[in-house]
């Protein structure tokens, strides 16, 4: 059982960046990539970044796409999330996971970053 736990929300201004952290308790073969999403109000769930263990490869929503930077620290087991450029529709809940492409297996339990105009 991977256990993530992420850190580093909070109540930022427009424009304004925040880095988060997500720290897994092990890197398994079942913990294949890590991945943010985001749950805003009264809105489903959304990828938002993924970032694979072994090489570093990443992916990214368009939404967020130069804005938006996730990286690993491999000696760490420590995925961050560095946005940059905050608008208020990035308000949400931010969601850590871990597992294989298209299947996530581990959730964490999200952190609030609140964006104010």
């Amino acid at each position: 059982q991977v256990q993530l736990v992420e850190t580093g929300g909070g109540l930022v201004q427009a424009g304004d960046s925040l880095r988060l952290s997500c720290a897994a308790s092990e890197r398994t073969g079942s913990s294949y990539v890590m991945g943010w999403f985001r749950r805003a109000p009264g809105k489903e769930r959304e990828f938002v970044a993924q970032i694979r263990w072994s090489d570093g490869r990443t992916n990214y929503a368009d939404i967020v796409k130069g804005r938006f930077t996730i990286s690993r620290d491999y000696a760490k087991n420590t995925v961050y999330l560095q946005m940059n450029s905050l608008k208020p529709e990035d308000t949400a809940v931010y969601y850590c996971a871990s597992g294989v492409p298209g299947d996530y297996k581990y959730w964490g339990q999200g952190t609030q970053v609140t964006v104010s105009s």
